[in-house]
């Protein structure tokens, strides 16, 4: 992309995903994730119903009369957004290529988080980790990471999921709110699924478009494999190659519902056709 179309696109993203945001996704963020604990704000007189635990001695014994310690929540957390840039996610048969919807959900949480003045980061992945941006707060922050899902070099070579993790829970040691978004085409270990999770709140999100999982009748055709370079020719006009192609999609979709429910890790399964604000809304009211 040229400069100008990088800039327009960032900002024709912002406009889409800021709208969605402020109108149903950032309530409900807040209501999710209450932060880390709690710190101390001011003392009042005791009313009805207030905790004794609260209650602030010196200043009863002073004064003769009840008054409690009023705790505010300390609210900020930190989001790290995990993409992944192997070659399959530069891929789409619909309006967008997954890069792009990506980029957009990105935005979204983005948005989310620093509506709520939290931190957000970015860590781009395939074979290794090619980029990572520290966690910030703000709106101008947010765009830049958006600008560098679009723009970044996706790379062909299998995805690995496992050192994206470990690679974020060596440099992240406080609990954060990890969002790993990938297509999920390649293996990975799933113990690093059980470890992430005991030390972040993990979400997973599987984005694929239509034709991963179903080839339609195109007659013999070859096969490209974007992350290997593999190729093999198929008959994609056998009902019986096509269906098989379909349930191997399908049980690979079960088994990784599968992966992150033992690991008491969340997990969406978001076609790019589909709405994915809807799907976040109703993972933030679970929450």
């Amino acid at each position: 992309m040229q400069i100008k179309d990088i800039v327009k696109k960032v900002k024709q993203i912002e406009i889409r995903t800021r709208r969605k945001t402020e109108a149903t996704l950032m309530g409900q963020y807040h209501s999710a994730f209450k932060g880390q604990g709690m710190t101390f704000s001011e003392v009042r007189p005791y009313q009805f119903g207030d905790e004794i635990r609260r209650i602030d001695w010196n200043k009863t014994a002073r004064f003769r009369e009840p008054f409690v310690k009023v705790m505010e929540e300390e609210r900020e957390l930190t989001m790290m957004i995990l993409v992944d840039i192997s070659a399959s996610m530069d891929y789409g048969t619909k309006t967008q290529l997954k890069r792009e919807y990506v980029a957009e959900i990105a935005a979204s949480l983005g948005f989310s988080a620093a509506g709520n003045n939290d931190k957000v980061g970015l860590i781009l992945f395939a074979d290794k980790v090619y980029k990572v941006i520290p966690p910030q707060k703000g709106r101008k922050h947010v765009l830049s990471m958006i600008s560098h899902i679009l723009t970044a070099e996706y790379i062909p070579a299998v995805s690995k999921i496992d050192k994206a993790l470990e690679y974020m829970m060596g440099i992240f040691k406080r609990k954060s709110l990890v969002f790993l978004l990938s297509d999920f085409e390649d293996d990975y270990d799933s113990k690093i699924l059980r470890v992430a999770s005991k030390k972040h709140q993990l979400l997973g999100m599987r984005i694929y478009d239509e034709k991963d999982n179903e080839i339609p009748d195109v007659g013999y055709t070859l096969l490209y494999d974007a992350e290997t370079g593999n190729q093999i020719w198929a008959n994609t006009s056998s009902a019986r190659w096509r269906y098989a192609f379909a349930e191997a999609q399908k049980q690979k979709q079960r088994n990784l519902e599968e992966d992150f429910a033992n690991s008491s890790a969340q997990f969406l399964n978001i076609n790019t056709g589909e709405d994915y604000s809807k799907m976040l809304y109703n993972y933030f009211q679970k929450k």
